[in-house]
């Protein structure tokens, strides 16, 4: 048989089934899996494998299909929490605040992935896998992330090109990726942020430099996986693409955002009346950017663009249960 460098050779005639440690995984029945083997579609250590018998060692070895990687380890817990305002990002604060253990009690030793302050709601990942939480949070592995911010006044083009160029805080400069304006009325803005950084307050201290302080404040997006509809105070288990989403994301690669768990709208960030919309009266002409589109603009194609996915290198701040798709890699359901 001629030696080929880009098929796996396993160790040994020990370990376990590839096809029956994909099944395991959640991807599909041992015979789909077979079938993905056949086609060419699976990857062991990087390496592709078509011979079915294959055996793999699942405590060592890692596995791609459709090059998502799989989580094998099914002891590993990935959870989204919409924290609610006035909860502390800890899992048991001292001063007695209301903290995020009372969302993981069905969960074993499961902890958060970065932090919210107390007036800032939204997206928080919890998980008992130490690895993965230490490169999402890391600001060097420069993971994105998407705010809602409702600000006080009239936000101009002005004010977001300043964002996405670069102003300078007290702890240093600081520039968004991308800013887009949802919604405007004569008192108060809606306006998406995405950046990579993870200091204290970091959208606050932004949108209060160039004279629009923050009122509301929700998180929508963390690397690729989005807040969908939870409520506040909701957890829900991560899907299997949006699990192997963050993997690939803490493997420094490009990670497509797993299509949203319904069609329901958005979460708006929190306000007095609770409806989520800026009050006031639009004058004429006002306010109609926001609803047609908005300002918008990004450091990559400067009207807007970008991928808020996430990925090494940068400077840094829905549950489908089916398996993977033979043909599109994407979720069965």
């Amino acid at each position: 048989m001629t030696y080929n460098p880009n098929e796996y050779e396993p160790r040994s005639t020990e370990g376990v089934r590839l096809q029956k440690v994909m099944a395991n995984a959640g991807v599909a029945s041992r015979r789909v899996c077979e079938e993905l083997i056949i086609e060419g579609r699976v990857k062991v250590n990087g390496k592709r494998v078509t011979e079915l018998g294959t055996r793999i060692d699942p405590a060592h070895d890692t596995v791609n299909v459709n090059g998502n990687p799989l989580q094998l380890d099914t002891s590993k817990i990935y959870l989204a929490l919409n924290k609610p305002l006035g909860v502390v990002s800890s899992m048991k604060d001292e001063m007695g605040r209301p903290d995020l253990n009372q969302y993981s009690l069905k969960y074993e030793r499961v902890f958060n992935v970065g932090r919210l302050d107390v007036e800032t709601t939204g997206l928080l990942l919890l998980t008992n896998d130490g690895d993965l939480a230490h490169i999402l949070a890391h600001p060097s592995f420069g993971v994105s992330k998407t705010y809602w911010a409702r600000i006080k006044g009239a936000i101009s083009q002005d004010s977001i090109d300043k964002l996405i160029e670069g102003i300078e805080l007290e702890d240093g400069p600081i520039q968004a990726d991308k800013v887009r304006l949802l919604d405007a009325a004569s008192d108060e803005s809606l306006v998406e942020i995405v950046l990579h950084s993870g200091r204290n307050r970091i959208v606050r201290r932004m949108f209060e430099a160039v004279g629009h302080p923050v009122v509301g404040l929700v998180r929508r997006q963390f690397g690729p996986i989005q807040l969908g509809p939870l409520k506040p105070g909701q957890v829900r288990e991560l899907s299997k693409m949006e699990v192997s989403a963050l993997l690939k994301v803490a493997d420094g690669k490009e990670a497509r955002t797993p299509r949203p768990v319904d069609g329901k709208k958005p979460q708006r960030p929190n306000r007095p009346n609770g409806n989520g919309r800026p009050t006031g009266r639009s004058k004429p002409g006002e306010g109609s950017q926001g609803r047609s589109g908005g300002f918008s603009r990004s450091k990559d194609s400067r009207s807007g663009g970008g991928s808020s996915s996430g990925g090494r290198g940068r400077s840094g701040d829905g549950d489908n249960r089916g398996g993977y798709d033979g043909r599109d890699g994407q979720n069965r359901r």
